[in-house]
């Protein structure tokens, strides 16, 4: 397993990742829809620009399995996990053959690490409660509980 920088050619895979990680029932989404969405699309839409990070998991067989990436968002264009324009708001997925194998734990490890490297103090995301799996995972990793958004637990990290 490796894990390297996202490149540019590789921004479909990212909205895969982004699909992924929204956490909604299955017979429930829409991939084109929900990704097209002006809530959603923000988080991909002009990737590249100052503070966007992104990092890609890669398996034995030199395939992409997971991605972990962050962006930066301010007042007038607030993220679900939005805490302040100086915080990135962070997203991660594993494909779904790849999952439980510690890939996520690696990715979340590998992009806190960026961030510090980075210079940032602190990086937030937002999970849905009922994603228990997930929100063990960051409150393992440090994530601290910060505020509800609707649906949406908004958790923190201190770097």
């Amino acid at each position: 397993m490796s894990i390297r920088n996202l490149e540019k050619n590789e921004l479909e895979f990212l909205k895969d990742m982004l699909y992924e990680s929204i956490y909604i029932p299955e017979n429930i989404k829409n991939k084109v829809e929900l990704l097209n969405s002006p809530s959603i699309k923000k988080y991909y839409e002009e990737w590249g620009r100052k503070g966007d990070t992104a990092l890609i998991a890669i398996d034995e067989n030199n395939r992409a399995v997971g991605a972990v990436w962050y962006r930066l968002f301010d007042e007038s264009n607030k993220g679900y996990g939005f805490v302040d324009n100086r915080t990135p708001e962070l997203g991660i997925a594993v494909t779904k053959e790849a999952r439980g194998l510690g890939i996520g734990t690696l990715l979340m490890k590998k992009i806190i690490q960026q961030a510090k490297e980075d210079g940032y103090k602190s990086l937030s995301l937002s999970v849905d409660p009922e994603n228990t799996h997930a929100v063990y995972i960051y409150k393992q990793l440090g994530f601290k509980d910060y505020g509800i958004s609707g649906t949406s637990i908004t958790m923190i990290y201190r770097v």
